[in-house]
């Protein structure tokens, strides 16, 4: 459904963000694209929905294609009607509108009755969010504003969802109830799915296949029972040492330094 061959990303034709990033994402997997902050993970992600420029970005080698098309040159607007819809990191609601009135607008392009139909879904997932259909979405919490934008992002009925950081300052209750949403998207409507996350556990615990990039370029990829039986996977993502002792977070920051992969 989405491969991505040899992608090189520059900020101010100056930063090499991303260097030579491959990876595939099959129809109706969830694929767990990981790392730790700056890594460029949401850079990945920015260029396969072509919204780079904001922020001088420009894909300057590889290619991006979906559905074996070339989308790496086409413009926002075109990859969603392909069917390709980003839940971007921190959320980005318009505060100042209501829950339903931030729903409906992820589904501005459907027809009346459908956009109707897919609100019902919408509320039917997220439950939590129904009580405050007409709440203005600036107000709500932060696990209440995430579900908010998944929702939107889902009305606009995309055949390959990418979620930015989704488990980003939530609680672990408001997590879990998310992450069993993106599970049962895949398992009952065939959902294909981009998850971009800091969280290795918690990412590979739903994911079909995994990816983890360091300083701009994919340095491991394998199934999710294999990253997490990796001794580096387990040293530097989960912090268990050899012989499963827990690290403190002291040793943690530190790791870069000791990475056999960047070796």
């Amino acid at each position: 459904m989405l491969s991505i061959t040899n992608l090189q990303v520059f900020y101010d034709r100056a930063v090499e963000a991303v260097r030579d990033v491959s990876l595939d994402v099959g129809q109706g997997r969830i694929v767990a694209l990981l790392g730790s902050n700056g890594a460029g993970k949401s850079t990945v992600l920015k260029s396969i929905c072509g919204v780079l420029y904001p922020e001088d970005g420009e894909i300057t080698g590889g290619a991006i294609r979906y559905d074996d098309a070339p989308i790496d040159r086409c413009p926002p607007h075109e990859i969603v009607r392909r069917g390709l819809v980003q839940v971007p990191e921190g959320r980005r609601l318009f505060d100042t509108l209501t829950v339903e009135e931030n729903l409906r607008m992820g589904g501005y392009l459907r027809p009346a009755a459908a956009a109707a139909e897919a609100l019902g879904d919408i509320y039917a997932l997220f439950p939590a969010i129904e009580a405050h259909r007409h709440r203005v979405a600036g107000y709500l919490s932060g696990g209440q504003q995430q579900m908010v934008a998944i929702g939107r992002a889902l009305m606009g009925e995309p055949r390959l969802l990418l979620l930015d950081e989704p488990s980003l300052g939530l609680a672990p209750q408001i997590i879990e109830e998310i992450f069993d949403v993106i599970r049962r998207l895949r398992d009952e409507r065939g959902l294909t799915v981009l998850l971009v996350e800091q969280n290795a556990r918690l990412a590979l615990s739903v994911a079909d296949y995994g990816y983890i990039m360091e300083r701009g370029r994919v340095v491991l990829d394998d199934t999710p029972a294999r990253l997490l039986a990796n001794d580096d996977v387990k040293e530097f993502y989960l912090g268990v040492q050899a012989g499963g002792q827990r690290r403190s977070m002291r040793e943690i920051k530190h790791y870069k330094r000791r990475k056999r992969w960047l070796s």
